[in-house]
């Protein structure tokens, strides 16, 4: 029992002898000097309330999965229609809302659609906290008939490996497609 007490305490101290600090060169060679603005975190928050009220929103230029867009690309939105809250205007028709695109998952094998997540909606004079987070674009899910598809060929031993190259449908907005977020008047 001592033996194998004293070998597991040699391994320890002989490996922990050898660690060394490694410094990352890539991140040293291309972030440095930049400033990175911190997320805002909330740290005093009251979630129990559970209302919630709808804001309809329009996308000034249309995103696509197919187009080029990029993660951290600015999108705007405008208001659709005014929105009340015990008879006061939160949001008036117009108003402009930017966003960020934060996640860009391109169509896939097999029918798996492409995703677009638009968030960071920021609206003036009501805080990031009260407001949705994040809104999902999706393709059409052609999965749902091509696995069915995919198991009834596999009798024919190689047309079964031919629906991997159909792919799923692209993300798009439009700009007559409305969108909604929501509005939570309680939360703080």
């Amino acid at each position: 029992m001592n033996k194998i007490l004293i070998l597991m305490f040699s391994i320890l101290i002989g490996t922990s002898a050898f660690g060394e600090l490694i410094t990352d060169e890539f991140v040293d060679a291309t972030l440095k000097g930049k400033n990175f603005e911190k997320p805002e975190t909330h740290l005093k928050y009251n979630y129990i309330g559970t209302e919630r009220i709808p804001v309809s929103l329009r996308i000034t230029k249309k995103i696509s999965s197919e187009t080029k867009v990029s993660e951290g690309q600015d999108v705007t939105f405008k208001v659709r229609s005014d929105v009340y809250y015990k008879d006061k205007i939160i949001f008036e028709k117009g108003t402009i809302v930017p966003a960020k695109i934060e996640t860009i998952i391109r169509s896939g094998m097999n029918g798996i659609p492409a995703s677009i997540i638009v968030g960071n909606f920021e609206v003036e004079n009501i805080p990031k906290g009260q407001i949705s987070d994040s809104f999902e674009i999706r393709g059409q899910d052609r999965s749902l008939w091509v696995y069915p598809l995919k198991w009834a060929l596999t009798i024919l031993p190689p047309t079964g490996s031919l629906t991997n190259f159909i792919k799923g449908g692209h993300a798009k907005l439009k700009e007559n497609k409305t969108i909604q977020i929501y509005y939570y008047p309680e939360w703080i």
